[in-house]
């Protein structure tokens, strides 16, 4: 395992297994980030990233292409079987890159579109002024109540019915309640809008029943395959049979010329293991440890925003304990748990401050890690925000941190390439 890389190119060589140990070393916390099987790594080294194959399975424009169409078109099915829809593209590189082809699917640049603030939990591609989509559409933005801190339907419907856009977007990438999609659906359709779901933060939830679909009632549904989903790094789109060669068009040759096709067979693999009945109970054992936090936090006065989680993050308003998020986050890390600063709703601070910390369970589920874990995990991060991040606990919880994972491997293989 790696020995050409090994004697090719020792820095790079030297900085994967860096990475491999400080992926064993520290709690991975980051609710966007996961560890994939090894079948899927396996996958993604696969010759496969050898083959161009611009265009789509049976019309390529480059011969040579009938294996790769085989591992694209189980992809395809498979991802199409795994959340019941009438349309699959799997060949999106990423999820912003999903997010753009599917707006130029449903509309002209400089249409009207609403999406969830970013400072409010939505997400770049929602329509940030520093973003394409900000800058080639006319965004309007609907946020979350005040008080509740979640997206309240009445405030959403004025929003909606002031605005009248022509698409409305549904997603977040740090909101821990549940989405209402069918409501939302609702209310954009009632005035004539399109309507569109990004679902990477929660597709392995939607895809096991566990969170409601957006599939059924939204014309495209977008999502990265490295969440939740466990997959590797990329995007998906889903969309109804009518908006397929649209969806088709824009990612090729629309946006992207040749897909990466190791990375789609990752995909492929990534939707067959989605589909065994193990995954539904992966799937429930990262709610089941978000809830676990989410209760080990409320014990120690930790104050969440909107009050807890329904998902698999958590959103901490660590200025509730006289710190920044960007301080919190450095000395969490320095305490061997990984995390990322997050504006939280009517956040004072700026964002690359932030008065918030984001945490997800996934990546700690993969590890095989249950609810009693996540009650040590959340004491340890309580005790260094109560401390106001002192070095003496900071140091504590570092050692106590560096005896759980021993209790957890990751990638066992590839860690002895270390020794």
């Amino acid at each position: 395992m790696l020995e050409h890389l090994r004697q090719t190119d020792s820095e790079i060589y030297d900085a994967v297994l860096k990475e491999v140990g400080r992926q064993h070393e520290k709690l991975e916390m980051i609710a966007s980030e996961n560890f994939v099987s090894e079948a899927v790594l396996e996958a993604m080294g696969t010759p496969l990233t050898n083959k161009y194959a611009e265009g789509y399975p049976g019309k390529r424009y480059y011969g040579g292409c009938e294996f790769v169409d085989i591992a694209e078109s189980l992809a395809i099915e498979r991802a199409k079987k795994l959340f019941g829809a009438d349309h699959a593209n799997v060949q999106p590189h990423s999820g912003s890159g999903a997010n753009m082809a599917s707006y130029f699917a449903l509309l002209k640049p400089g249409a009207k579109i609403m999406g969830l603030d970013l400072a409010q939990g939505g997400h770049l591609t929602h329509g940030s002024p520093v973003n394409f989509s900000g800058n080639l559409f006319e965004f309007h933005s609907y946020g979350v109540n005040r008080e509740t801190e979640t997206i309240n339907l009445d405030e959403f419907k004025k929003k909606v019915e002031d605005v009248r856009p022509e698409l409305v977007v549904f997603g977040a990438s740090a909101y821990p309640r549940t989405l209402q999609f069918e409501k939302m659906d609702e209310i954009a359709r009632g005035v004539g809008a399109k309507t569109m779901s990004d679902i990477a933060h929660i597709a392995g939830m939607v895809a096991v029943g566990l969170h409601p679909s957006p599939v059924p009632c939204c014309d495209v549904v977008t999502t990265t395959t490295h969440k939740t989903l466990r997959g590797p790094r990329g995007g998906l789109i889903l969309c109804k049979e009518e908006y397929a060669k649209d969806v088709n068009k824009q990612i090729f040759p629309g946006n992207q010329g040749g897909p990466l096709m190791h990375v789609i067979a990752a995909k492929a693999v990534a939707f067959h293991e989605a589909l065994q009945p193990s995954f539904r109970e992966y799937q429930q054992r990262i709610l089941d440890n978000a809830k676990a936090l989410e209760n080990a936090f409320k014990q120690r006065d930790i104050r969440m925003i909107a009050g807890g989680t329904d998902t698999h993050l958590l959103l901490l308003d660590v200025g509730h304990n006289g710190v920044t998020g960007k301080d919190a986050e450095i000395a969490l890390d320095h305490a061997c748990i990984t995390c990322n600063k997050n504006m939280i709703p009517f956040d004072p601070q700026k964002p690359f401050v932030t008065s918030g910390i984001r945490l997800g369970s996934p990546a700690l589920s993969s590890r095989g890690m249950g609810p009693g874990e996540m009650k040590i995990v959340a004491d340890c991060i309580a005790d260094v925000l109560e401390s106001k991040l002192d070095s003496a606990v900071i140091e504590k919880t570092r050692k106590q941190v560096l005896e759980l994972v021993e209790q957890f491997p990751l990638y066992p293989d590839w860690r002895k390439l270390r020794a």
